[in-house]
């Protein structure tokens, strides 16, 4: 008889262990938009609607809308503590007017060349036309004007919060909402008072940074469970939407995804090879942050992977990077305030059978290149394309037309916005000589958590202003 020895495994190597592609972030969001794909077409399929889900619908409509309210509860905090911070981060550049200067000059290059592209393909490809479709009710949603964007400047209170009540069958229902750009005037306001004060403002810049430190923490766990809220996002608008409401509007549809595409593979792409940098390691460096905006459809929930892509994979400065990325998640948008507000208004022309000439062209370029400002805090691209068609005295009824596909829309739109939230403070970094290319051109492994062990250890130390990064140290010494 014969007797065998077992040889016992290496500590931790014990039992089934996934791939190591298997567990990086981008594979993990790939395999939920499939999962919730499945799913919602199998409950569309089983009788779910809107109106009336089944219970499959309803899951996935429950876990979608509970991810995208854990996102929005740290919005608020979130967007102070950064503002505060980017601001008082600025105290350390030699340069700062001179790079939110060229930040906010190549926001609106950027723009301008995603707003012509817009026209282009709404001329060309004439969604507007022989769409087989009626109008029939109209737009009575909230509306975008110049008038309401300078009063919505000035805060109404400290928290720039809103309240509305609402009264069903004798019930009241309060909801409460909050403003994006009057909190960036907010903090604004006390980030530069800070700087002016000097010493005195020490203790509350530190608690800042303590508490951008907690919140950023917390949202970073939000995010980790982004292939859970992929799989409620994208099963609930298949079930929901599916092919034929899209399928009304095909055309539309078509146009507004080749031109987000245009902006995404051929410009941003361009720009980056423009500058000297390899066009691979930016697409890897911010795809984690481009695929979460694509399910979650918000820059600013986005807003901590963006920053962190931007710092950790794209070797820009930190104490630029946290100036430039919040900013641009409640201003630059590509996607929401110039491809789309472009077809849009040219769709809605079409389709009214209104001739437009070259001033209205005009017209669209410059609204869409200032007005995105005007939509920090609101359903931005609905409200941008209400600012855009009211400036143009074109009729709001044609809103209503698109608001069916919004939700397919946006998904694309918020991808771009994100992107080129990380591309204008990448290119501004290079052309200021503060751009760290060893990092920018390392190796990538699609994990945007890798670093965490090392966040922890720099978080631990008892002054927040301690753990400065070596490029915080190399942008504190650039000249203009």
């Amino acid at each position: 008889m014969s007797t065998q020895t077992s040889t016992p495994s290496p500590t931790g190597n014990t039992g089934f262990r996934l791939p190591k592609w298997a567990g990086s972030f981008g594979f993990q969001i790939i395999a939920a938009l499939i999962v919730g794909l499945g799913l919602g077409l199998l409950a569309k399929y089983t009788g779910s609607t809107k109106a009336s889900p089944n219970a499959l619908g309803a899951t996935l409509q429950t876990i979608g809308s509970s991810y995208v309210s854990l996102l929005q509860t740290a919005v608020v905090p979130l967007i102070f503590t950064a503002v505060v911070s980017s601001i008082s981060n600025l105290r350390q550049v030699s340069n700062a007017a001179k790079l939110a200067w060229n930040t906010l000059l190549w926001f609106a290059i950027t723009s301008l060349i995603a707003v012509l592209i817009g026209i282009g393909l709404g001329v060309l490809l004439q969604p507007g036309a022989s769409t087989g479709i009626t109008q029939e009710a109209k737009y009575a949603g909230k509306s975008g004007d110049w008038w309401a964007f300078l009063i919505g400047l000035f805060p109404k209170n400290f928290l720039g919060l809103g309240a509305s009540t609402t009264v069903t069958d004798g019930a009241a229902t309060t909801a409460v909402s909050f403003n994006v750009l009057q909190i960036l005037v907010i903090a604004i306001a006390v980030g530069v008072a800070a700087l002016k004060v000097g010493k005195a403002a020490e203790p509350l810049l530190n608690l800042n940074a303590s508490a951008l430190a907690v919140i950023q923490k917390v949202l970073w766990w939000i995010i980790r469970i982004a292939p859970l809220g992929t799989v409620g996002l994208i099963g609930n608008a298949v079930a929901v939407y599916g092919w034929d409401t899209i399928g009304s509007l095909g055309k539309f549809t078509f146009a507004i995804y080749v031109g987000l595409a245009l902006v995404l593979f051929v410009v941003y792409p361009v720009l980056v090879r423009t500058h000297g940098l390899s066009v691979k390691q930016y697409f890897s460096g911010v795809w984690p942050a481009v695929q979460l905006a694509f399910v979650s459809r918000s820059s600013v929930g986005t807003l901590p992977l963006t920053q962190r892509v931007t710092e950790r994979s794209l070797g820009v400065p930190r104490a630029y990077a946290s100036f430039a990325v919040p900013l641009g998640a409640t201003t630059k948008m590509d996607g929401c305030a110039a491809i789309y507000p472009a077809i849009s208004a040219i769709f809605v022309a079409q389709f009214f059978g209104i001739q437009l000439d070259f001033s209205q062209y005009l017209l669209i370029a410059v609204v869409s290149v200032l007005g995105s400002a005007a939509t920090a805090g609101t359903t931005g691209a609905v409200v941008m394309l209400t600012l855009t068609l009211s400036t143009l005295g074109l009729p709001l009824a044609g809103v209503g037309l698109l608001l069916a596909i919004d939700p397919i829309l946006d998904m694309g739109r918020t991808a771009v916005n994100v992107a080129g939230q990380a591309l204008v403070p990448t290119i501004v970094a290079k052309r200021q000589g503060i751009l760290d290319e060893a990092l920018y051109n390392a190796p990538r492994n699609g994990d945007p958590f890798v670093d965490d062990d090392a966040d922890a250890a720099a978080g631990s130390a008892a002054d927040p202003t301690a753990a400065a990064s070596a490029e915080d140290r190399a942008l504190a010494g650039a000249k203009a």
